[in-house]
């Protein structure tokens, strides 16, 4: 799986995290690959995952409830994303 550092749209990026998250619960992807790949979109992309402190709509509808949970909550462990 490639990831890229940058996306042009919401809808690319939450493709990428989808396959992340998906390839992790399917035992494709490693812990440690699944937090380098999602800290490391984060940080190229954060106008894309985030408004007002909030995933944004087409993340919370293109991702679901579940992998956002586990996007933020690897965020918030490496750091990258404070807790609220």
């Amino acid at each position: 799986m490639e990831v890229k550092l940058f996306y042009k749209t919401q809808r690319q990026l939450a493709t990428a995290i989808n396959e992340i998250v998906d390839g992790y619960w399917d035992d494709n992807v490693s812990e440690e690959s699944l937090k380098k790949n999602i800290e490391s979109i984060y940080i190229n992309n954060p106008q894309k995952i985030l408004k007002q402190a909030e995933f944004t709509t087409i993340l919370k509808q293109q991702c679901g409830k579940r992998r956002l949970e586990v996007v933020e909550r690897i965020l918030k462990l490496t750091g990258t994303l404070e807790s609220k």
